[in-house]
């Protein structure tokens, strides 16, 4: 059976881009995910009760966390997802992480995903890191459609959304189970043809 709709982003056109690095001001940089130089962030982020909270990682080991790395450049190849660290410039290891997840490229969207360990905190990196990955959403994998979710309860992730430029959209009834219960999630989203904060 022929598909009357083409598909907005072709099979196979992620997994031939490499996995850009992009500098950030402020010192930062996205790059991919390292091990092991990235590892014992990756462990320290299970631990850490807000990202615990609003996240809900499984706890890992170091060996766990190693496997996890090696997982996301597998998921890159395989079109699933496209996941960064946001590290210093330095070349010191991550400070927190950015993604585009929950891929749909033959409709031509995906969801922004983030967080930052304490030492990435208060500087505004993870609205700039939203705005560049959403750029090479749009421009370089050619998505139509990127979205942010968090619990209302989460003002930190709802200004990051609206300083990146995703208007919110609305609020979605008790729609992530959080340790203390079930929560409401405000949706954001952006389209490509939207203009750029």
């Amino acid at each position: 059976m022929i598909n009357a709709i083409p598909p907005v982003v072709p099979a196979g056109h992620m997994r031939a881009l490499p996995q850009p690095t992009f500098a950030l001001a402020g010192g930062m940089l996205l790059r991919p995910w390292a091990a092991p130089l990235d590892a014992p962030a990756l462990v320290e982020s299970c631990h850490d009760p807000d990202i615990r909270h609003w996240n809900r990682p499984a706890l890992l080991t170091l060996p766990e966390a190693e496997e996890r790395i090696t997982h996301w450049h597998a998921r890159w190849q395989a079109e699933e997802a496209a996941i960064w660290a946001i590290a210093p410039a330095s070349g010191a290891p991550a400070v927190g992480l950015i993604g585009l997840g929950d891929l749909d490229l033959r409709g031509g969207s995906g969801e922004i995903l983030y967080w930052l360990l304490p030492a990435g905190r208060g500087n505004g990196v993870t609205a700039k890191a939203t705005e560049r990955v959403t750029r090479w959403a749009f421009d370089d994998l050619g998505l139509h459609r990127v979205r942010i979710t968090h619990s209302v309860a989460n003002p930190a992730s709802c200004a990051v959304a609206l300083k990146a430029g995703f208007p919110l959209e609305g609020t979605m009834r008790g729609a992530l189970l959080h340790a203390d219960g079930w929560h409401d999630e405000h949706l954001h989203a952006r389209l490509r043809t939207d203009v750029a904060p």
